[in-house]
């Protein structure tokens, strides 16, 4: 549902009064009013980083007339990945709200960085919760440090363990291309031996012809 930031504002005002406001609390009601002036109702499916309807007139070029017109934002469905999810997010987002992630430096960081009344859509408040809370729980998660030795009996062990992968594969093939090899070798020894004789025998008759 499309509505005006300052109108809500003004409607909100009109019906608690703005005398009976503690102190301080027009102004938090302000930061959590979108600033935006139109907000569709499409954007609550998506991320579009404030960009919503714009408003105008189109002016004609012979006459001048002016007739009103609007400008909707350019919304690009993506998939972004999340490294705290582990996979891609399927969203809709706007062309500035891709150059704005790109810049904090993915989807998470954009969402952690980006405060709450700065975020006007319901799925951007939804994401940027979800994402807080398991940065929180991953936060709370204890990590174990290995010492040097450690290390490098991991590093030993992986190699060793190529090292075998590697020896089976070359035994693999020995016995699968190993059995064809030697039978030519041995056929090509009998048949240069054979033609040894053969020459030697021919060289023997003509010894004793001569």
């Amino acid at each position: 549902m499309a509505f005006r930031g300052r109108e809500m504002m003004k409607k909100v005002l009109k019906r608690v009064g703005e005398q009976n406001l503690a102190p301080g609390a027009k102004e938090t009601l302000e930061k959590c009013i979108p600033k935006s002036k139109i907000v569709m109702g499409r954007a609550n499916r998506g991320i579009f980083a404030g960009r919503h309807i714009r408003f105008g007139n189109q002016v004609s070029e012979d006459g001048g007339n002016k007739s009103r017109r609007s400008w909707k934002p350019n919304v690009q469905e993506k998939r972004l990945f999340s490294y705290i999810l582990d996979r891609h997010i399927r969203v809709k987002v706007t062309t500035h709200a891709i150059r704005c992630i790109d810049k904090a430096g993915g989807i998470d960081e954009y969402l952690l960085k980006t405060p709450y009344q700065k975020m006007d859509t319901e799925l951007g408040l939804y994401w940027k919760a979800k994402i807080e809370k398991l940065y929180e729980e991953l936060g709370k998660m204890e990590v174990v440090f290995f010492s040097p030795e450690d290390e490098a009996k991991f590093e030993q062990g992986f190699r060793d363990l190529k090292l075998e992968e590697r020896a089976a594969r070359r035994e693999y093939r020995r016995q699968m291309y190993g059995s064809s090899k030697p039978k030519q070798i041995d056929e090509g020894a009998e048949n240069g031996h054979q033609g040894h004789q053969e020459g030697a025998h021919e060289h023997h008759q003509l010894a004793a012809n001569s």
